[in-house]
């Protein structure tokens, strides 16, 4: 396992003169077999372009927050008589 996530080495193992199973590291799983759609490779570069890859989940709560707040439609208020 070191040497698949450290060095992007593959294995694989099988028994009894078959493959059964690969070894490889999470990372290289996702670059090569996992490929993202091109709308999220696009949104990701963005992101990254723009700064907002470096916001914290609890940046990124409080700004859903606070454009949720505004596009809420105003309640009409009710007069008292």
């Amino acid at each position: 396992m070191k040497w698949a996530t450290q060095k992007n080495e593959r294995f694989v193992v099988g028994r009894r003169g078959e493959p059964s199973v690969v070894i490889m590291s999470a990372q290289d799983y996702i670059k090569t077999l996992a490929l993202a759609p091109e709308e999220l490779s696009a949104m990701q570069a963005t992101a990254k372009r723009t700064g907002a890859a470096r916001l914290k989940v609890g940046q990124v709560n409080r700004i859903v927050a606070t454009v949720r707040r505004e596009q809420r439609p105003q309640s009409p208020k009710l007069r008292s008589k």
